[in-house]
């Protein structure tokens, strides 16, 4: 799995799962429920992980919705 985005902005997380359903791309929102410890603040950011061999496919669908700004380095 591999991390494409890091942020906490939860209405940014949801439209961008949409968009990874929408696709087909498997995918999975690690520390969505972190709010629970961190009283609902925010400061934890939520974390967007896809398939080793769904990455780039991710990406450019990202980058296409405009959203390519939002994207982790590739590298990360």
């Amino acid at each position: 799995m591999r991390e494409i985005l890091r942020t906490n902005d939860a209405v940014l997380v949801s439209a961008i799962t949409a968009l990874l359903d929408g696709a087909g791309i498997e995918h999975l929102v690690f520390d969505q429920n972190m709010s629970v410890l961190e009283g609902s603040l925010g400061v934890l950011p939520r974390r967007v992980l896809v398939a080793d061999s769904e990455e780039a496919a991710a990406r450019r669908l990202l980058v296409e919705a405009g959203l390519g700004h939002e994207l982790r380095p590739d590298n990360a």
